[in-house]
């Protein structure tokens, strides 16, 4: 058994958290559709694995206990809601640690802010404004390559640590978290990291030993972020962006492969934006993390949400 320590950034308690009035109900109709039922004993929360993609370079391993993982970055207030079930027993995984990390509005990961600089390899935004047209390039967000895709873990270069975060799940197997909505940088799609720990034990110091069922990313629709694009920071952001369709990364098959359903008000996104999403793992096998994509498969629902 892996051992590991979570440390409580100060010891504070956390309130729990959620968008506030400014996410209508104006959500898109395959959300309200198929959206994440409150428990995890229906057919439609038990349906398959959620797919095992890489850690990526800029993992830290759980370096701070919260569930506002804001700090003092700009960006559209995000939501995340996640629910955590065993994919052959449809039951909640309960006291589980969730690890998410992400970069910021304009493409930086803390921790990493030398490396990554908005560009995924310390170079400087350049080009123009995303829109929604493929740009015509591969990905480079690849094993190796500069997009934090994968090609092994990079080591800290700096000591800050906003936007990232752990948290347990609850009875039900929830757990929520408040952060930004991502931007993003060369060569890698709009994503947030995730890990889920299992087996240890959560003690005054935060959360010891155990081991990682669940290694993978979060994704969002093309949609959301084009509306995002016209908000500030986002729109300073002049990046070339790489759609979700162009990503080396996502495993094109929609929920199953991490896509998140959302809602917020089409016009005012910028008031705030939530995300949810049920994942299936298997708590008895280890995924700490894989240095390559899975190969795609074929798509479980729409990548337009």
């Amino acid at each position: 058994m892996s051992r590991r320590t979570f440390v409580v950034a100060g010891g504070a308690a956390v309130a729990a958290v959620g968008v506030g009035s400014g996410v209508a109900a104006t959500a898109f109709a395959d959300d309200r559709a198929a959206g994440t039922p409150s428990s995890a004993s229906g057919a439609e929360t038990c349906y398959r694995l959620t797919s095992e993609t890489t850690e990526g370079p800029y993992y830290i391993d759980a370096d701070k206990i919260r569930q506002d993982i804001t700090e003092d970055e700009e960006g559209i207030p995000l939501t995340l809601a996640l629910t955590v079930i065993d994919a052959e027993t449809c039951r909640p995984v309960r006291n589980a640690a969730v690890d998410i990390w992400h970069c910021s509005a304009l493409g930086v990961y803390s921790g990493y802010e030398s490396m990554s600089n908005g560009g995924g390899g310390g170079t400087p935004p350049t080009g123009e404004p995303p829109t929604g047209t493929p740009t015509g390039e591969p990905p480079t967000g690849g094993p190796g390559g500069p997009g934090g895709g994968g090609g092994g873990h990079a080591e800290p270069t700096d000591d800050e640590r906003y936007l990232r975060g752990t948290w347990r799940t609850d009875r039900h197997g929830h757990v929520t978290f408040r952060t930004v909505f991502p931007g993003w940088y060369q060569g890698r799609c709009v994503h947030i990291h995730v890990k889920v720990h299992v087996d240890g034990t959560w003690t005054d110091a935060g959360y010891e030993g155990g081991h990682t069922c669940h290694t993978g990313q979060l994704f969002f629709a093309e949609k959301a972020v084009l509306a995002s694009a016209e908000v500030a920071p986002y729109s300073t952001n002049t990046t070339t962006r790489t759609t979700l369709d162009e990503d080396g990364i996502y495993p094109d098959n929609g929920h199953e492969g991490g896509l998140l359903y959302l809602a917020y008000d089409r016009k005012r996104i910028a008031r705030g934006v939530h995300a949810r999403l049920t994942m299936g793992v298997t708590p008895a096998e280890t995924h700490d993390t894989t240095d390559s994509p899975p190969p795609a498969q074929p798509s479980a629902s729409p990548s337009e949400a």
